[in-house]
């Protein structure tokens, strides 16, 4: 089993910026690959960045492109989304995810984002 523990949410201005951590822990060589996903009141979880876990190929949503990046501490099992220019659509619960296979089957707590206008 894989444990996935994130942090780094909270209450930022629009135009600003946050770090997300995820860190991994337990069967971490099972990982093939590591997602952020968000979900806003009222709506359904939706995609956000994805990395796989050993070639390091990335994906993100069209919404996040070029102002988000994911990225990978090796050494302490951990992930990141680095998010800049916030915007008050992205005010979100962000979960990260792993996978296995194809589907994301390890999930954490989520960590709150808010984004004030």
């Amino acid at each position: 089993q894989v444990q996935l523990v994130e942090s780094g949410g909270g209450l930022v201005q629009a135009g600003g910026s946050l770090r997300l951590s995820c860190a991994a822990s337990g069967r971490t060589y099972s990982i093939a690959g590591v997602g952020w996903f968000r979900q806003a009141p009222g709506k359904e979880r939706e995609f956000v960045a994805a990395r796989d876990w050993s070639s390091g190929n990335t994906r993100y949503a069209d919404s996040v492109k070029g102002r988000f990046t994911i990225s990978k501490d090796n050494a302490k099992n951990t992930v990141y989304l680095q998010m800049n220019s916030l915007k008050p659509e992205d005010t979100a619960v962000y979960y990260c995810a792993s996978r296995r296979g194809y589907a994301y089957d390890s999930w954490g707590q989520g960590t709150q984002v808010t984004v004030s206008s």
